[in-house]
């Protein structure tokens, strides 16, 4: 009756243990899988002190175009890189050939990276003007991605904590 009993509370216990999986936020160009990883150096959701330099990887599946844009902690956006070409496999950001590092700046707290790729060059530039929520950060981006078929554009996002 004991080890039923203890059986019992175990099971119990393990069944309140639940994987969670992340999901790519609703995001539309997402479906395509041509971009196969997108993370920071450290991995997804790392820890940055401001001031640490940042390297971000990207595989893709074929060549093509990409844009990085980063949610700011605070909703502020920006662009790290617009429609650079890059070819099939593994590409870390910055390049040296950009003549720029990426050091993790304030505010803190977390920082979201999207990666827009389009096998296609883009006829426009993703600009981001102001600050944005989950709503229209998903909007701007997925309005961009809209002309291009489904199969020739992918959408991916990463994030990590700025402390």
């Amino acid at each position: 009756m004991r080890s039923a009993l203890l059986l019992g509370m175990l099971a119990l216990g393990l069944s309140s243990c639940t994987v969670s999986v992340r999901s790519n936020l609703g995001l539309v160009g997402s479906s395509s899988n041509l971009i196969a990883n997108l993370r920071p150096d450290r991995g997804e959701g790392a820890t940055y002190r401001v001031g640490e330099p940042l390297r971000l990887q990207v595989t893709t599946r074929t060549a093509g175009y990409l844009t990085l844009v980063a949610l700011q902690p605070n909703g502020y956006a920006t662009s790290l890189v617009r429609n650079v070409y890059i070819p099939a496999g593994t590409t870390v950001f910055p390049r040296p050939s950009d003549g720029v590092t990426y050091n993790v700046a304030p505010p803190t707290g977390l920082q979201r990276v999207r990666a827009i790729f389009t096998r296609v060059r883009p006829t426009s530039d993703l600009i981001f003007s102001g600050t944005y929520d989950g709503t229209r950060w998903n909007l701007a981006t997925d309005e961009y991605v809209q002309p291009y078929a489904q199969a020739d554009r992918d959408v991916q996002e990463t994030y990590l904590y700025i402390r």
